[in-house]
């Protein structure tokens, strides 16, 4: 547990502060877009959860994820400090826990954030001073979808790290795969009979959505843990 919390820590301050002032960019960006700018577009609708709403609060911070995760393990041999990494004590797991650990945790608490500071927002322009809060039952689900969600991207993201040799083309990677995963998807609902989500109503929905991105987290956790392998990494 404790060489987990030291890569966090170490992870952390790669993210926080590396690239000075530049690193403060896609925080702020991500919470202006979702904490601002779409709560106050969306008004009571926002408050409400609805589909397209939930689908912005997820996407926002996945793109956020895919667009820095590549750097994981290819930035740290691009800049030649994965060598020193690697010599040092820590378990593999301990290693690839810090990273998407980190990463999660910087994305999903951003997306906290701009929950709360929609909500006040939304509340102070659009209730004419009737103060609402979200469902309770949707917003517990929002937030856990959230957060499997950012799993999907840092875990998809540190194993096309580990397998590519330059940062670029892990994100290269990333946006092909990530293009391809929305239009699969699209395609897969549109092949499914009509009848199979028919009896569903919308926050059934979402727990089987929560279900087979939790599934997806599994499989590609997994196959991170399989194929971050210090020897491999060394050699290559």
């Amino acid at each position: 547990m404790n060489d987990i919390l030291t890569m966090i820590w170490k992870e952390s301050k790669d993210v926080i502060f590396q690239g000075g002032w530049r690193s403060l960019i896609r925080p702020l960006l991500m919470i202006a877009i979702l904490g601002i700018y779409v709560p106050l577009q969306f008004g009571l609708q926002w408050v409400a959860l609805t589909p397209i709403a939930l689908i912005i609060l997820l996407w926002v911070p996945f793109f956020v994820i895919i667009s820095f995760i590549g750097d994981a393990i290819a930035g740290e041999r691009e800049r030649h400090t994965l060598e020193t990494l690697l010599a040092s004590r820590m378990p593999d797991q301990a290693v690839l826990l810090g990273k998407v650990i980190t990463t999660v945790l910087f994305a999903w608490c951003m997306s906290l954030f701009s929950l709360l500071l929609g909500l006040l927002l939304v509340d102070l322009f659009s209730t004419q001073g009737n103060w609402l809060f979200y469902p309770l039952d949707l917003l517990a689900e929002a937030i856990f979808l959230s957060l499997l969600t950012n799993v999907l991207g840092a875990s998809a993201g540190v194993l096309i790290s580990l397998k590519v040799s330059t940062v670029r083309q892990a994100q290269q990677v990333l946006s092909i795969g990530t293009t391809v995963l929305i239009f699969g998807s699209i395609l897969i609902l549109r092949l499914l009979p009509a009848n199979v989500f028919a009896s569903l109503n919308y926050q059934q929905g979402v727990l089987v959505f929560i279900a087979v991105i939790a599934l997806l987290d599994a499989i590609l956790l997994g196959f991170s843990f399989f194929s971050f392998r210090r020897s491999r990494l060394i050699l290559s």
